[in-house]
Order: C-alpha cells, then structure tokens, then sequence
C-alpha cells in the first residue's frame, strides 16, 4: 500500500466517495474566463457554460505566466474570493520577489476529457510554465485508465508543443476503489512524468492530510483556506527550480527596453591645446 492511499485511509472514503461524485459533477461545473489568481471569483456552483475566450493581460504586465490548468482543487471550490491555492501561490511569489503572474484556469468538475477540449485557450495566453492539475475527477469517476493517460498525454504535448514548462500535480484515489485500479491511476502520473520528464508533484494534497483533517472542508476533499495556503507551499516547492531567480522576469524587461533607447555617446579624443612660448 502506497503512503498516498495511507493518506487517503485517514479520510472517511464514504463521504469523498458521495461528495466527489455529487458536489464536483459536471452538473455544477464552473465556467468561467481566465483570471489572475488574486482576483478569483466567488466558489458558488453554477450551470455549465461554454469555455469563455481568454482575455490577454494589459501590455503593462510584463511578468511571464503561470497557468493553473486543473478542476474544482485549483478552482477554489468552497472557499471564499482569493483564498484558493493559486491565490496562495502568487502572494508567495510575489514575497519572495519572483516575478511571474500566476493565471488560475480550475474549473469544477472538470476532467481529463475537458481539459483537452480547452488546450487551445490556454495556450493562447502564453504560458512558460503550466500545472496540469487534473485526472481526479476522471479517477473519482471510475473513467477508464487508458482515457485518462490518454488525455493527460495530450495536454503534456500540446503545452510543452506551446513552449511552456509543465509540472504534473498527481493525485490518489479513496481505497474503496480497490489496489489495482488505484495503483493503476497513480502510475500514470509517474509514467507521463518520466517520459516527458516533467515535474512531479506525487500527491498534491499530501502536506494537508492529518488525523484530524483539520485542513479539509466538511466533503472531506477539498481543502479549506488554511489548507489551500499550505497546498500552494507544495507547489511552490516543486516549482522553485523552474523560476529562475527573483525578479529575473522583469530584469528581462528591463533590458529589452534598454535596448530600444539611444546608445551612449561616445567620449571626444583628447585635444592638444597649444601652449604659450
């Protein structure tokens, strides 16, 4: 047994069992356009909608982006306006001086199948690096295996094709699901890391389960702000190398606008000045 499902052993595997396939159906997915992580809307349920275009950043922000590309675990669900992990992560990138714009993409619901349906719109934002944070909903599901690698593969391909850096947010499954099947379902997240030799984060939630899940919401699978913030240190931790080194981004931006501006005058030779006989 893996220390993921270990971890999963200390959540009552009934209540995830109920709320992941009832409050994160694709009947109340989330919708929404694109947004900078500090300025995530409110978590309430809504009807599906139609993938809204995303909207460039102003030309003034020259930060590179961060695309959080994952489910309801990115999208904040349950908790209030900016207290989701990509909130989390940007205030700590922006304390320790790094200069990226982190772009929250989570969707409720979501699974590996839609996510592939809005790969194009978040490469048209133009991310240098991007969280594939999905697949749990495929798990929660009982998808199958094949789908959900499938899937995965394609947005890997597709964002490193783009020219972003992806990291992959692994998840596990409730032990209800069963040793092979769950097994199964972790592997591939090793598997697609190792040959895209992207970042692995194994278990996004593992630095938030304890005894007494005081870090979950009551659905015993979504994190609570506190969590949330701890989650967004797990992130960070795996994203650190990745980001070069504080306030290179807008060094670089710096130097590109240096390069537009007139260059330095050269200095005049020294004159001989005739002397007095």
């Amino acid at each position: 047994m893996s220390r993921f499902q270990v971890s999963w052993l200390q959540i009552s595997a009934a209540v995830v069992f109920a709320i992941a396939l009832g409050g994160c159906s694709r009947a109340h997915e989330q919708s929404e356009e694109p947004r900078p992580a500090s300025a995530a809307p409110d978590s309430t349920l809504t009807t599906p909608a139609s993938p809204a275009t995303p909207q460039s950043a102003p030309s003034t922000d020259e930060r590179k982006v961060l695309a959080v590309f994952g489910d309801s675990l990115a999208a904040g669900y349950g908790l209030p306006q900016g207290k989701s992990f990509p909130d989390s992560l940007q205030k700590k990138l922006d304390a320790a001086g790094y200069a990226w714009r982190v772009v929250n993409l989570g969707i409720s619901g979501d699974t590996t199948e839609g996510g592939v349906a809005r790969i194009d719109s978040a490469t048209s934002l133009k991310p240098s690096i991007v969280i594939v944070e999905l697949g749990g909903n495929d798990g929660l599901r009982g998808m199958p295996l094949a789908s959900t690698r499938q899937n995965l593969e394609r947005m890997i391909t597709e964002f490193q094709k783009a020219g972003a850096k992806v990291v992959l947010a692994g998840m596990s499954l409730p032990p209800n699901y069963g040793p092979d099947y769950i097994q199964g379902f972790e592997k591939i997240y090793k598997d697609l890391a190792a040959q895209y030799h992207a970042p692995l984060i194994p278990f996004l939630l593992s630095d938030i389960v304890t005894k007494d899940l005081r870090y979950f919401q009551p659905d015993g699978i979504h994190p609570t702000a506190p969590g949330a913030e701890i989650v967004a240190g797990t992130v960070l931790r795996t994203l650190e190398p990745l980001l070069g080194r504080p306030g290179h981004a807008l060094d670089s931006a710096a130097h590109r606008h240096q390069e537009f501006r007139d260059p330095p005058m050269k200095p005049l030779a020294p004159r001989t000045i005739p002397q007095p006989r």
